[in-house]
Order: C-alpha cells, then structure tokens, then sequence
C-alpha cells in the first residue's frame, strides 16, 4: 500500500513540475525562433497578421515589425518560400478604386507596367490641374518609388491603354507602343511638380540612368546654345 501511494506521489509531482515549466516557457519574453524570423508580437511565423488587440481599434491602424537575422552557419542562405511581390493586376485595380474616391472623378482606367503607371480618367472638374495632381499623387501611393506616372483627363484615351492589358513587358515594341501614348497623354495637365529633384511625372531630373531609362520628359534642362 506505501509502495502504490509514493508511486502516486511521485507521478502527481512530475506532472505538476512539468506544467509549470510549461507555463514558465510560455510566459517568456524570447520566443522560440521559426524559420529566420523572431520576437513578432503574436508568434505568426512571418508577420504579424492579426495584430494585438487594443479596444475597438481595426486591424489596419496595427504596426507592422518583423525581424529577420542571417543564418549563423557560413555559406547557408535563408531560404524564403513565400517571398511577396509586387502584383502589377491588383496595384491598377487599386489605383483605381482610390481615384474614383477623389472629387468630381467618375470614371478611371489604370495600367501599370514594368516602370509606368499610365491612368485615364473622365472628371468635370474646374481645376483640371489640381484633379491631375490628385490623381498622380494617389497612383504614387501605391506603386514603387522608382515607377513614373502619366495622366491624362481624356476618356478618349481609354481604349488606348485597355488594348495594352493583355501584353507584358516581353511583347515585340511595347517600348515604342507606350512612349507614343504617353507623348499624347502628356498634352494633358500632369499636376504639380513633386520636389525641386523630379518633374510632374516622378522622373528625376539628372538622373544616373537617364541615358537608361526611355523617359523623355524628365524635365532635364536643356544645354544653352553657344554664340559663334
């Protein structure tokens, strides 16, 4: 009878004591490493998804942080499944939800490509440069810092840019194809100029790869004739 009542206690002790590490571990301040990421608020492998509840606040008014260290074993490269990129079909989608959101905007149609973003819009505006700006600066808001943006207040120019939905930049002369609509888009009020470094549409003035890049409104200043 002693024998099964300390086998009993001893088991009920080794329980215990494993609960309460148990606890003890998920009450700590570091947690437990996944994949390369670390010390995300709510242990999600990558990001923090869901975010930390804060009275009635929504999900979008959250931080975002995320950690990531280099693999500790030289020559091991940490291997990203699931990299995100950048969706070109949801940023003109996007884009053109927001737009039509702005005054006196009706109707928007947006391509993206590799490097532009090109938006066609039907408006009854008075201040047609200001709509311009507007729009512009929303389109800058969802794409990469590096795209340049093209306006033009013209339904017209609509179907122009809806043919061009089905090619990618791999298509035979799209390079010429959307130089040319752009050069009839940039006949329409372009808004403001961003900052003393870039022109209306984003391009910088000087830039390192100008000779690069196919841009041919970067507001470059033009040499001065010499007198002979």
């Amino acid at each position: 009878m002693r024998k099964t009542l300390l086998a009993v206690t001893l088991g009920t002790a080794v329980t215990l004591a494993g609960c309460a590490q148990m606890g003890q571990d998920n009450n700590t301040d570091v947690y437990k490493r996944s994949g390369n990421t670390m010390n995300v608020t709510d242990r999600n492998d990558l990001y923090n998804e869901r975010g930390v509840p804060n009275g009635d606040d929504a999900r979008m008014n959250n931080f975002g942080y995320v950690r990531h260290q280099q693999s500790p074993v030289r020559g091991d490269a940490n291997l990203y499944n699931n990299m995100p990129t950048f969706n070109r079909e949801r940023a003109a989608d996007l884009i053109s939800k927001l737009c039509t959101q702005l005054p006196n905007v009706k109707d928007v149609a947006t391509l993206v490509t590799d490097e532009e973003v090109l938006i066609v819009y039907d408006t009854d505006t008075k201040n047609r440069q200001e709509t311009a700006d507007q729009v512009k600066k929303t389109a800058l808001s969802v794409v990469p810092r590096y795209y340049h943006v093209y306006v033009a207040d013209d339904p017209r120019l609509m179907k122009d840019i809806e043919r061009f939905g089905r090619l990618d930049s791999n298509s035979r002369n799209i390079d010429q194809i959307i130089d040319a609509t752009i050069q009839r888009m940039l006949k329409y009020p372009q808004g403001r100029k961003l900052s003393d470094g870039e022109n209306e549409n984003g391009e910088m003035i000087n830039e390192t790869n100008d000779r690069l890049d196919r841009d041919f409104h970067d507001g470059t200043p033009k040499p001065a004739k010499m007198n002979r």
